[in-house]
């Protein structure tokens, strides 16, 4: 049999859940952004049920539940809508070490800040958030334009000024499904009475 064998070679050879879970598996593995279980059924014919059933035993067996198998160093997330391969949070040091020393490229503080203020109050506008954090956002604004984290939502009525939002790939980025899984912000201030979470 061949790397390219289809499907159903495979399910000869290693049985049908087996088989659909290392199809499930390989997919995932290449694709860049997080997989929903209906494009994954679609790409290999199968219905989502299976397929669903087939990212649940993928679960197990990274975790270390399943039987005969260990806990490994990556983990299988639903994030975004999607399921996509993470690492551990447990080895989140080690990676972002790793991950620094071969790509050093990355947000300004500025860019935190302006993308924080975003994410908390979307949909805003840039005088908005340049009101907020006291200085000129323009182009810290085109930067997170331009990495794909935010984008234009929407026009005001009343002054025509463009108001922005996060993307999914914010979320991917952050390993979170949705921005409801963002912490509150005035537990992280210092006298704990300002901040966004009221306004989300």
């Amino acid at each position: 049999m061949t790397a390219e064998a289809p499907l159903d070679d495979l399910v000869e050879v290693h049985g049908p859940s087996l088989a659909l879970d290392r199809a499930v598996e390989a997919i995932l593995f290449v694709a860049d952004e997080p997989q929903s279980l209906t494009s994954v059924a679609t790409a290999l014919s199968k219905p989502v049920a299976s397929i669903r059933s087939a990212v649940h035993r993928l679960v197990a067996d990274y975790d270390g539940v399943a039987e005969g198998s260990v806990r490994r160093g990556f983990e299988l997330r639903e994030v975004g809508g999607g399921w996509r391969f993470y690492a551990r949070a447990e080895y989140d040091e080690v990676v972002g070490d790793f991950v620094l020393t071969q790509n050093p490229t990355r947000l300004s503080q500025a860019a935190l800040e302006t993308l924080a203020v975003i994410a908390y109050r979307q949909p805003i506008s840039r005088a908005s958030v340049a009101q907020i954090r006291a200085v000129n956002v323009d182009s810290v604004v085109r930067t997170l334009l331009g990495r794909g984290l935010i984008t234009e939502d929407s026009t005001d009525p009343e002054t025509g000024a463009i108001n922005y939002r996060t993307t999914e790939q914010l979320l991917v980025h952050l390993g979170i499904n949705s921005l409801d899984e963002l912490p509150p912000v005035s537990p992280l201030l210092d006298d704990g009475t300002a901040g966004f979470d009221d306004q989300r």
